[in-house]
């Protein structure tokens, strides 16, 4: 993990008595920083549902094509034993990796996404993939 990779903490109220939402609006350098603001925030006490806004702005130099992140996932899944890559279909719009197919456990839908979430230049991932009985 680099320097850049660390997000400042933000500022929170102390909880109150009552559990209350959390409501975050900011901006988040990577989907990695978005997705762990977002968990620390569900680990605050008080706190029973995360109203995430958060919008994910690259850098200029941290933006990839769409055609490259396809690329990227493609290998990565294949690199993967835990998903089976021939029956998942990736599309990326503007950097928001969309993943669909049929799987056969809920590991292997959720090591594709985990393959995915932490990948330069992925804005966003959607996870359509369904896990059927074998």
């Amino acid at each position: 993990m680099t320097a850049t990779d660390l997000i400042p903490a933000p500022p929170l109220t102390p909880p109150r008595p009552h559990a209350s939402p959390a409501r975050r609006t900011r901006h988040v350098g990577s989907f990695r920083q978005r997705r762990a603001a977002v968990g620390d925030a569900r680990e605050i006490d008080g706190v029973y549902n995360v109203d995430d806004q958060l919008e994910v702005r690259l850098l200029d130099d941290l933006r990839r094509d769409d055609a490259d992140i396809r690329g990227i996932v493609l290998q990565i899944l294949m690199w993967d034993v835990e998903v089976p890559a021939d029956l998942i279909d990736v599309k990326v719009t503007d950097g928001w990796v969309t993943l669909k197919g049929d799987v056969s456990y809920q590991f292997e839908s959720d090591a594709a996404f985990e393959d995915v979430a932490g990948l330069l230049g992925v804005v966003g991932v959607t996870n359509q993939i369904r896990v059927t009985t074998p």
